[in-house]
Formats: C-alpha cells, structure tokens, sequence
C-alpha cells in the first residue's frame, strides 16, 4: 500500500505565504508525476501545480507566479510554497502522486488539507 502524508496547511492573511509538503511512503518502485490540487465546496477539483520525475512544472493559470511546487525524490516528497496568496486560494488542498508498479502507475491522492485565507 501507499500513503501520502500532507502538512502545513492554515490560516493566513491576504498576502501572506504558506507551505504545503507531501511525503509518500509504502510500497513503490518509481514515482511519475506528482502534484497539488484543489477544491472548494460546490466546485470541481482542480490543477494547482505538477511537477515530473524530471523537475519540469506546470502551474495552473489561477496561481501561476505565485506558487512554487518542488520535489525531493529521495524524500519522495513533493512541496508547493504558496505566496501572495489571496482570498480566492482558500481550498481543500489535495496531494496527488502517480506511483509505478511493474510497468503500470497507479493514482494515490491525500486526505487533502484545510487553507483559509483571510482579508
């Protein structure tokens, strides 16, 4: 089995910064692609940032120049260092990590994590 461990999660004020992290444990041979995404009550989950096993990103057009995401592939971690974050960014934030077994990946996602943003 696989699990992902999410922390960091909070309340902060409008233009503030916070730092989500993501650790995968368990059994896996490889790890694809790993990312954050996001949701709030009545809306679809969606694409905050990606990133791949070779360190190329992809940033939601919402949070684009504002979010970083990161991985530490000996850690299997991934980490999205949010900044001037505004009341808009207040979501249920979801890790997601595509985990190879044999020649077939497999999508794990965490508990999601509470981020409140106040004015």
């Amino acid at each position: 089995q696989v699990q992902l461990v999410e922390s960091g999660g909070g309340l902060v004020q409008s233009g503030g910064s916070l730092r989500l992290s993501c650790a995968a444990s368990g059994s896996i041979f490889s790890i694809g692609d790993m990312g954050w995404y996001r949701q709030t009550p009545g809306k679809q989950r969606e694409l905050v940032a990606v990133i791949t096993d070779e360190s190329t990103t992809s940033y939601g057009d919402s949070v684009k120049g504002r979010f970083t995401i990161s991985r530490d592939n000996a850690k299997n971690t991934v980490t999205l260092q949010m900044m001037n974050m505004q009341l808009e960014d207040t979501a249920v934030y979801y890790c997601k990590v595509l985990v190879r077994k044999s020649n077939t990946f497999f999508q794990y996602w965490g508990q999601g994590t509470q981020v409140t943003v106040s004015s």
